[in-house]
């Protein structure tokens, strides 16, 4: 029995790998010989040397690698360091990045690509490489003969499709997030998207209740379905959600939804989840109808604002919500209002991405006018619609909301400087982002930096800023020590607000969970006391502190 590599990438150490076992699965249902299958999980974190270690310690025979825009430069380099270190060994990547750019990864050093679904072809490349028989047969396989690319006919879609090992994926997850895939592929067709257009299948719902249940008895942070759109059937979705409402569980199950295709029975039936229980996102992507159909996007924007609003409106449930900077058609004014419609829900996320042109997407098959990076994530630099200067303000934007608003810093800060300046939030952030970008800044110098800009905008108290800045340091950072900037107050108050605080909570608290405000009152954090959907602390105030 020759040992196999399964390598998966992951964008960060809490994130697992779906895909990896579900090949894994796929070689133990559908091959004919018999191999000794390892999945490894890296991370893009790790140095090259260590990933290989990881690998070369098994000696493999072939090592397949699921490849994504966020890990294809590692892989490139792997492979070169793993001919280097294993010279005999087969290298086969796959997934999304390898699959609809065979040529590039075969010049790169790969010994195969495959296309497709893989839970069938990649256990028969196993098997005909043991056997040493034909490749030819072997749906979506690439590979080099004479110098020429040879790819053969595409994997055809089943009706059905395979899922893990779901006991023992469980026993691996020791709080990290777990993937689950209930259905497979989107019936809507976007232009930028790789899973549009295909037939949904579905998981029968025994088996996926089935799969949930053993993942909400797992120590996992999250469970993320991987579903491209979890609602695309209502009636299957209101089932699912009605099954996770009512089990006995402390996990979060994060869905990726649309929001037009909610009804009014489900959202009843999602204001009794537990809060914290569900996490939505959502992508609206943009409100200028002109650049949603550019796209193939189809979406009933007011039934979308709508619904979003109902399911806000009962606090129990954490929303995420999408746009997309540089769609055809949308210049930075029409974004600028995208924008300022999309922060006006009040969701608790509002992630701001770029337009990415991927491989064996509509848009980059199609695309004659915008100007992307060659290397991944293929992101666009410019367009007839959206200049570099345009689009960096944008960027600026999108640092300074990252930052702040997704991360529920400063919220009440942002509210009272947009009212008292009369800035929309577009600008503000984008001041924000232009004037003290985030990267690598140590929350205390970012937070000192938003100051200084804010206290000189025009109608901003510098006191209320101070308090606002006070209190929403307290709901965001357990145990951060107040920025000496911010601090006021004699050392007498602050003994005496530590005092009310430990009586109110009837227990002892740190120093830094408390201070003196501005205004001389004081106010203190329950550390123990955080909301389960926005993930903030709970603050409380105390009168005027008289000595």
């Amino acid at each position: 029995m020759k040992k196999v590599v399964i390598l998966a990438i992951n964008a960060k150490y809490i994130h697992t790998s779906l895909s990896a076992r579900v090949l894994a699965e796929g070689v133990s249902r559908y091959s004919k010989t018999a191999h000794e299958v390892i999945v490894i999980e890296a991370n893009i974190n790790q140095g090259f040397y260590d990933i290989a270690d990881l690998v070369t310690a098994h000696n493999p025979v072939l090592v397949g690698i699921s490849t994504y825009i966020w890990n294809a430069g590692m892989v490139t380099g792997l492979l070169k360091l793993f001919r280097s270190l294993m010279p005999e060994t087969a290298l086969v990547p796959g997934g999304p990045e390898a699959a609809h750019n065979a040529e590039y990864w075969l010049e790169a050093g790969a010994d195969f690509v495959l296309q497709g679904e893989g839970e069938q072809s990649f256990p028969a490349l196993l098997d005909a490489l043991a056997n040493k028989t034909s490749l030819n047969k072997i749906p979506g396989l690439c590979f080099k003969k004479d110098g020429l690319v040879f790819c053969n006919a595409e994997v055809k879609p089943s009706k059905s499709f395979i899922t893990p090992d779901f006991e023992s994926f469980s026993d691996e997850l020791n709080g990290r997030i777990a993937y689950i895939e209930t259905s497979r592929g989107c019936p809507f067709s976007c232009a930028y998207c790789l899973s549009g257009g295909s037939e949904v299948k579905f998981l029968p719902l025994e088996t996926a209740k089935e799969q949930i249940r053993k993942l909400a008895e797992s120590n996992a942070k999250v469970i993320k379905f991987t579903d491209r759109t979890f609602n695309c059937s209502p009636k299957r979705a209101y089932e699912l959600f009605e099954y996770i409402i009512g089990l006995n569980t402390s996990r979060c199950f994060h869905f990726e939804a649309a929001a037009d295709l909610f009804d009014g029975r489900t959202i009843e039936l999602l204001a009794t989840a537990p809060p914290g229980r569900i996490q939505f996102e959502i992508g609206l992507q943009s409100f200028f109808e002109p650049a949603l159909k550019a796209v193939c996007r189809q979406t009933d924007l007011t039934r979308a604002e709508e619904n979003i609003r109902a399911l806000l409106s009962h606090q129990n449930i954490h929303i995420h919500i999408d746009l997309i900077a540089g769609l055809p058609l949308e210049t930075l004014s029409d974004f600028k209002n995208s924008f300022e419609r999309a922060y006006a829900l009040n969701a608790h996320n509002l992630q701001l991405g770029f337009l990415k042109l991927l491989h064996g997407s509509k848009i980059r098959e199609q695309n004659t006018s915008i100007v992307y990076s060659k290397e991944p994530p293929y992101e666009i630099i410019s367009s007839p619609w959206l200049s570099t200067s345009d689009l960096k303000m944008i960027k600026q934007a999108e640092d300074a909301l990252r930052n702040t608003y997704n991360k529920g810093r400063f919220l009440s800060t942002l509210r009272y400087i947009a009212g008292a300046a009369e800035i929309r939030p577009f600008a503000l952030f984008q001041t924000i982002g232009e004037a003290a970008p985030a990267y690598g800044v140590p929350l205390k110098y970012y937070a000192e930096q938003i100051y200084i800009l804010c206290r000189k905008l025009k109608g901003v108290d510098e006191a209320q800023l101070r308090e606002c800045m006070i209190y929403d340091w307290f709901r965001a950072v357990k145990y951060g020590d107040l920025p000496d900037f911010l601090k006021t107050g004699t050392n007498e108050q602050f003994k005496k607000v530590i005092k009310t605080a430990e009586i109110t909570l009837g227990r002892k608290i740190r120093r830094n969970e408390a201070a003196v405000l501005p205004s001389g009152k004081g106010i203190f954090a329950d550390s123990e006391s955080r909301d389960p959907v926005t993930g903030l602390y709970e603050v409380q105030f105390i009168g005027v502190i008289n000595l």
